[in-house]
């Protein structure tokens, strides 16, 4: 006698999520982009403007929740959703089409098929171009998921979903589309109140040290590498733009690490 097995076909439900503060701006940009998903899920760390009534407009589910550091608010937008597959989006991101039909193929896939997290590339657009090069692309992220077999890591920046070990994690083949700086000041301001000192809080949590002459040379160094190492010039005056930020972020980084260490030696 013949048996004849059959793949088990899965019908995997996804929640897209999404955490926002003052987001009035692109929340529904980013909402239409996952209209595709089975839930949508806001969590909102107690905005000032229409960020939540926006999404609840457009049939998101939105929430507050106080401020727990980008991994934490991420982690808690994931264990308010219903569905165990996850796909974690910023305000600031939108799903292309093409990469939404590679996820609606993998809902109807076959159960042994489907692995336990893709990675996906992200394309940043700057000064109204798509980036391709100057270190920002492809930039892979692990944004789909089962929350089965991963969380969001503790980091202060730079955050990351963390898979199981002996996760099968596949990459897809379509973008996230990333549309993150608005213009110059916007760059800059991040760069101050954000992204280096957090770099540097994370880098002195870790035990890390500099000197002055780090500090010095961060910057030529970072712009060298960014603009001629990793091709910058390619990305024509953006890839200058963004060559010359990123040493400044880099000097930032380093100052305000010096900063915490000689605060610590004058406590001694």
């Amino acid at each position: 006698m013949f048996y004849l097995k059959f793949a088990t076909i899965s019908n995997v439900k996804i929640s897209a999520v999404i955490i926002t503060y003052n987001e009035e701006d692109k929340i529904a940009g980013a909402i239409e982009s996952v209209s595709w998903a089975d839930e949508i899920i806001i969590v909102d760390s107690e905005s000032s403007d229409r960020t939540r009534e926006i999404a609840e407009s457009l049939g998101a589910k939105a929430s507050i929740q106080k401020w727990l550091g980008f991994s934490g608010q991420k982690q808690f937008a994931v264990d308010s959703a219903q569905n165990d597959w996850i796909f974690s989006l910023d305000a600031d991101e939108r799903i292309s089409d093409e990469l939404k039909q590679e996820i609606l193929r993998i809902k109807h896939l076959p159960e042994n098929e489907i692995a336990d997290g893709y990675r996906i590339s992200r394309l940043t657009y700057y000064m109204n171009r798509p980036i391709r090069h100057s270190g920002w692309y492809p930039d892979w992220q692990l944004r789909f998921f089962n929350r089965k077999k991963g969380v969001w890591s503790d980091a202060l920046i730079h955050e990351s979903v963390q898979m199981r070990e002996n996760s099968r994690i596949e990459k897809l083949k379509a973008d996230i589309l990333h549309y993150s700086v608005e213009n110059a000041a916007y760059h800059h301001r991040m760069i101050g109140e954000r992204y280096a000192p957090l770099a540097a809080a994370q880098m002195f949590e870790r035990g890390r040290k500099t000197s002055v002459l780090r500090i010095a040379s961060a910057g030529f160094i970072v712009f060298f590498r960014t603009y001629f190492l990793k091709a910058g010039f390619l990305d024509g005056f953006a890839g200058f733009c963004i060559a010359r930020f990123a040493a400044h972020h880099a000097f930032l980084k380093y100052l305000s690490l010096w900063e915490m260490q000689n605060k610590v030696k004058k406590r001694k």
